[in-house]
């Protein structure tokens, strides 16, 4: 026999506790949830940033995006065993235990909720509950029982910016709402051709999302169009409602339109290679739209 997994697992055993708790939280959505946050409190601020309350939002959104992706690895644990793409998580490998990481997922959630509660404004903590009540108790389990899960996600997926905004004006205004609607419809294009390149891994574990249901990816294709054209006016809304300018307006319609096209090649084409260039393409879309509201906001 081999001594080559007794030899990984020597690998793995040596890796670095907090690696392992970093992994745990999720970096990448994390990392999202938190820019997005930044990117609602900066232009809620108006003409004036507040360092101190740009410094509090960005620890309470770390902290609450870090405990909900560590307790939905916790929730998830038996399922992503199953997944190759997941099952050297620390949990279901075993390197991390699953007590531990349900203790360090709400010690992260109370403490991200309490940083928003005490030092920027109950409004914000509020919505970090919901984002959290969401993203456990709603999303992660129908993602077993419906397609429509991916809906469901992305209302927390779309709630930082909100709190963000709230946070530093204690309010939800018209363009506070614009910028939960781009990241509502940007998510759909973005997860699911994330769903269609890993859609045996998925069906593997039992998940009832739109790509396993539908092998063909007909109807996950077409969703991600729709929602691409949806993504267009509401890429512009910040503008239409006040929030932004034209420098904005004009780049928001440059890109929300280059990403239709990456989501029109998906359509005709249902390939991994067209699906990972458009997951890859939302990736650089958000990227820009953000940098677009830093540049217009500082032209202004």
């Amino acid at each position: 026999m081999s001594d080559h997994p007794t030899h990984l697992g020597a690998i793995q055993a040596r890796r670095p506790l907090i690696l392992d708790l970093l992994t745990l939280t999720k970096p990448e959505l994390t990392l999202l949830s938190v820019v997005t946050a930044l990117g609602g409190a900066y232009l809620a601020s108006g003409t004036t940033v507040h360092p101190g309350a740009l410094l509090h939002t960005l620890l309470g959104t770390l902290l609450v995006g870090g405990g909900a992706g560590t307790l939905n690895q916790y929730l998830e644990r038996n399922f992503d065993a199953l997944m190759r793409r997941t099952e050297n998580r620390p949990v279901p490998s075993g390197r991390i235990g699953e007590r531990a990481a349900l203790l360090f997922g709400l010690g992260l959630s109370v403490g991200g909720v309490a940083q928003l509660a005490l030092f920027t404004h109950p409004l914000a903590a509020y919505l970090a509950i919901a984002t959290l009540v969401s993203y456990l108790l709603l999303y992660t389990p129908l993602k077993r029982v419906t397609p429509f899960a991916t809906v469901v996600g992305g209302i927390p997926g779309a709630l930082p910016p909100l709190i963000g905004w709230a946070a530093v004006s204690g309010e939800l205004t018209m363009g506070a709402w614009s910028l939960f609607f781009i990241l509502f419809f940007w998510q759909m294009p973005h997860f699911l051709s994330l769903g269609w390149m890993y859609r045996k891994d998925y069906a593997r574990a039992e998940y009832r999302l739109l790509t396993v249901v539908d092998p063909t990816g007909e109807v996950a294709s077409r969703q991600i169009l729709i929602y691409s054209i949806a993504l267009i006016p509401a890429s512009v809304m910040p503008t239409m409602v006040g929030t932004l300018g034209v420098l904005y307006f004009v780049g928001a319609l440059i890109l929300s339109v280059t990403l239709l096209q990456f989501s029109i090649r998906l359509y005709r084409d249902r390939s991994n290679d067209t699906a990972r260039k458009l997951f890859l393409g939302s990736l650089l879309y958000l990227s820009l739209l953000v940098g677009l509201m830093i540049l217009d906001r500082v032209v202004s």
